[in-house]
Order: structure tokens, then sequence, then C-alpha cells
């Protein structure tokens, strides 16, 4: 979902206006109103979608699958899928480098992204703790459903004769760039992702045909700077373990804030609560077993929207698999994650 909406054309203001008002009849929440990429109540299982730098943070072979279904109950409401892949790659005895790729794809309304993405990280040791520098570029496209738009009937602002609205399908892509810092300590965690460096604009233009000047349009994809962190606090004489973490991202002209505080009992099954500012309150569950991991949420909104939403879904399930770069598999798992 994207904000910010321009035109190149002589209709260029009188878009802007119209995606706005889509965006905030759709984006009631603070949350989804800046929401440039697929937005995860279980950030924690998929950190390598905000930040590249998590790459390679583990002695595995990660792949991970993502749904979200939105605000159940309001029609065209945001629908998320992301697939993410990534692993160490060792040089010597050290693991130096991580290496990643990820696929995400969100409808919204009208509109339709996909990005594709080859991700990388480079490990130092830093501070009795490791220190990764994560790059990503890539492949972000985006799709607008003009044949669908509808102008109501006695609508004072808005012709169905209109050229700042579109009645045929539009598309459009550009290349797309992210950064990403993460310190990993024995005790803690945390990390800071900036995606959509270049803020990318993407013009729109009729899907297979060669269009105008006065047929093209334009979007931006703004740029979004990820905070985040942990921590894994063993309680001593039990097999449980509690893993508070956090996520706040912001484009510097908003921003937003969830909380999770977890709980996992024999590296077997976690459960847990979030807290996710002015938007929703989340509960959420997972199972791990022999490399697999399914986990589900559900988010209750706290704002206006849940007047006409039920709330949101969310599973992510995924597969993990020992590398033994020695021969010996001597490797041991350095992150304290729970990946």
């Amino acid at each position: 979902m994207n904000p910010i909406y321009s035109l190149t054309s002589t209709a260029r203001l009188r878009f802007k206006a119209l995606a706005a008002v889509i965006m905030c009849v759709m984006s009631a929440s603070l949350a989804a109103s800046a929401q440039g990429d697929a937005q995860m109540t279980q950030y924690w299982a998929v950190p390598t979608s905000f930040n590249p730098a998590a790459t390679g943070n583990t002695d595995y072979l990660r792949i991970r699958g993502g749904a979200r279904l939105q605000w159940m109950g309001i029609h065209n409401a945001p629908k998320s899928f992301l697939v993410l892949a990534d692993s160490p790659l060792k040089f010597g005895k050290k693991q130096h480098i991580g290496l990643g790729v990820s696929m995400m794809q969100e409808s919204l309304g009208l509109f339709s992204n996909l990005g594709l993405n080859i991700q990388a990280s480079y490990k130092l040791r830093v501070l009795k703790g490791t220190l990764s520098i994560g790059v990503e570029g890539g492949y972000y496209d985006q799709k607008f459903k003009g044949s669908e738009v509808q102008t109501p009937d006695g609508d004072d602002y808005h012709e169905s004769s209109d050229e700042a609205m579109p009645t045929q399908d539009l598309a459009g892509n550009a290349f797309d760039f992210s950064l990403g810092l993460e310190y990993t300590h024995k005790w803690f965690w945390f990390g800071i992702g900036a995606k959509h460096i270049l803020a990318p604009k993407i013009t729109l233009s009729l899907e297979g045909s060669e269009a105008s000047d006065e047929q093209e349009y334009e979007t931006e994809l703004p740029r979004m700077v990820y905070f985040n962190g942990g921590s894994n606090i063993q309680i001593k004489n039990s097999l449980f373990e509690l893993q508070p973490s956090f996520l706040v991202k912001t484009d510097f002209s908003m921003f937003t804030a969830e909380a999770t505080m977890r709980a996992r009992y024999n590296r077997f099954l976690s459960f847990g609560l979030g807290y996710r500012w002015k938007d929703a309150i989340s509960a959420m569950v997972g199972v791990e077993f022999k490399g697999f991991f399914l986990g589900y949420s559900y988010d209750y909104p706290m704002s206006a929207i849940g007047k006409v939403s039920s709330g949101s879904h969310e599973i992510v399930a995924g597969y993990q698999l020992k590398l033994d770069f020695s021969g010996k598999n001597r490797n041991k798992h350095r992150s304290i994650r729970l990946m």
C-alpha cells in the first residue's frame, strides 16, 4: 500500500486527491495508513522481510511463508502473502556472509503490489556479539484495476468521464533498494532496516499497450525505517523461556509501534500477546517440531475500524535445515531467536 500518489499528466492533482480518498477509506487505522510493506503481527518470525541484515544469522537454511487476511468483513481489505529464504555462507572456519531471497505480495482495494528481492549480509564480531550489515535489491511491480473503478450516482465531486479516474487496468514497475544493520548478543538483539531508500517512482500505464503521456500515472513508494529488538530470557530451573520483542516503523511523517511478549515451552510450544499502538491487540500461538514451524495470530481491532471488521488473521509456516559446513556438524546455533 502506497500513501503517496501523483500524476504525470494534466490530471495530476485530481488523481492524487482521488487516491488519497481511497487510501483514507481503506486505511482507517494509523498502522495501515502508512503501510508500505506487508504488515505482519508475527514480525519476529520473518525478520528478513524488513531487515536484510537478518539474513544468515543462524546456522540454518530457513524457509518461511506467511499469509495475512486483514480486517475481515471489509470488501477489498488488505491481503498479504510472503515467502522468505535465507542461509549462512561460510568461508574457512567462520561464518561471514548471509544470503537470502524474498517475495512479498499485497492487494489493497484496486491496487496490488509485488516485490522480489535478493539479500546479502556481512558479519563482524563486535563486543562479544555479531554486527551484521545487510543490503537488498530487487524488482517492485504495481498494478491498478482501473476497469473496476465505479463512480457513485449523484457524486458532486467526480464524473465518470473525469480523466483523473483511470477506466482501464494500469501496470508499472521499478528497481528497489534497501539497507539494514543488526547486532546480536548472547542476551539480546536489535536492528534497524531502511526500506525503499530510493523512494522509487513507478510509472503506471495501460497494461499490455503503448500509452500516451495523458494515459500515464505515477506512484511513489515511500521510504520506511524499521527499528526492532528483543531478547530470550531463560526461566531458571524450568523449560520456559520468555521472548519479549518490539517493532517500530516510521517514514518520519508518521509512526506505528508494537510490542510482543511470548513464552516458549521446551522449544516446542509458544504463545503470547501483542499490542499495536492505537490499532489492535493480538494473541498468537506457535508449534515447532523437527525443524518445522507453524504459527497463528489473531488481531482484535481497537480503533474505529472494529465497528465494521471482526479482526485480522495471520498464518506463518516454515522449515529450517541444519547446515553442516565442517563435515562433523560441530556448528552451534548462536542466534537467540526462535527461527
